[in-house]
């Protein structure tokens, strides 16, 4: 028999969940995009101040990467740590940054240590307010390929904690913050440095595609204290002779109960000159035929971008990359708002949002992730703006 023909023994393998013939150190594809990924942020309710996190697993590629940071109006102050992965593939940390479940599906604690890197650290305890909600799978076919599969998870809750910045150092309690967190496996879009010799994604290349995408998981709460989860979802994706739209999420109950969308109709504005979400009005249509009207609010400059964790790349870099043993880097940026610096960091950004539920009488936070590319006259969007 072939050494190779099992995977080595690692802790994982103690527990009573294995779900394939083979042992955690192995998924079923060999395929470089395979990721496990953790992404969560928490912010004050009035928008002065949060917090960024994502980490990284990748198997195939032999690296745990993760980021960390703070965005306190225009200004946003990140961390990145990269290591390679073996001989310790369960431990959830990338330098200074680490992630740790203490209690499965209802508490989880996110941390960034003091550093030499960035004058920041903090310490952040999700508690869960909802149980977590499991998404359509994400199923992506380029051609004959399938480019994309994965599933995800996402939880709604509050933080508790402390950070620090410039040596300066405050508490928060979960009665003035909110936090969300996501989790997602599978083979995952934009991993590793883009490929140069593939064929076009039909339809991307061409100067009339036009793409929406949102998602905000959302913390609600009643006059009477009673709170419920609402998650907005909206996928639109249009070119010629393409025209792709998805719509996921809906209300979300204490004691998981839900209850899906039929239609998302965004009725929102953008900077044209950075393409921030400026707010507006999300229509939502229940599978019961209930419309139900989400007025969102913008909380100022304040939101963490995603694109300093490497989504879409940044400075040449991307998720999953091998950058060595171990690197820890990061940068402070003073205003993130300038339409250069937008495009480098990318649209995608944890905006803190405040949304009324007319309908329900309810008010609540939390996350709203917003990209749209491509021209949108009716939105005072032209071509030569976009980006993503």
């Amino acid at each position: 028999m072939s050494s190779h023909a099992i995977g080595p023994l690692v802790p994982a393998d103690e527990a009573l969940c294995h779900q394939i013939p083979d042992t955690f150190a192995t998924v079923t594809t060999s395929d470089f995009a395979w990721t496990e990924k953790i992404c969560a942020m928490a912010a004050a309710r009035d928008g002065s101040l949060q917090l960024g996190f994502g980490l990284g697993k990748y198997i195939n590629r032999n690296v745990m990467d993760a980021y960390a940071g703070v965005s306190r109006g225009t200004e946003q102050i990140t961390v990145r740590g990269s290591r390679r992965l073996s001989p310790e593939p369960d431990t959830l940390t990338a330098g200074p940054i680490a992630y740790e479940v203490l209690e499965p599906m209802k508490t989880v604690r996110f941390s960034l240590a003091e550093n030499e890197c960035q004058p920041i650290a903090f310490e952040w305890i999700f508690e869960a307010a909802i149980p977590p909600a499991m998404e359509e799978r994400t199923l992506q076919r380029t051609d004959y390929r399938i480019s994309a599969d994965l599933v995800r998870y996402h939880q709604i809750g509050t933080a508790r904690g402390w950070v620090s910045v410039d040596g300066v150092r405050e508490t928060f309690t979960d009665q003035d913050w909110v936090s969300t967190r996501d989790h997602s496996w599978g083979t995952r879009y934009d991993v590793g440095q883009p490929l140069t010799d593939l064929a076009p994604t039909p339809g991307t290349d061409s100067e009339r595609m036009r793409f929406l995408m949102l998602w905000s998981p959302l913390l609600m709460e009643r006059s009477d204290g009673e709170r419920y989860g609402v998650h907005l979802h909206l996928l639109h994706f249009e070119a010629p002779g393409h025209l792709r739209r998805t719509v996921i999420g809906g209300i979300e109950y204490p004691d998981g109960r839900r209850e899906a969308w039929s239609n998302l109709e965004p009725k929102l504005t953008f900077d044209p000159n950075n393409r921030r979400l400026l707010g507006g009005t999300i229509v939502a249509t229940t599978e019961s035929g209930e419309v139900r009207p989400f007025e969102i609010e913008v909380l100022g400059d304040t939101g963490f971008h995603l694109g300093a964790g490497l989504y879409f790349g940044y400075q040449g870099n991307h998720h999953g990359q091998w950058r060595g043993k171990l690197l820890v880097e990061g940068e402070r940026i003073a205003d993130c708002t300038q339409p250069e610096t937008a495009r480098s960091l990318h649209q995608i950004r944890d905006t803190v949002i405040r949304v009324t539920d007319s309908t329900y009488g309810g008010v609540g936070y939390g996350n709203c992730q917003p990209i749209i590319s491509g021209e949108w006259p009716e939105l005072g969007l032209s071509a030569d703006s976009s980006f993503i």
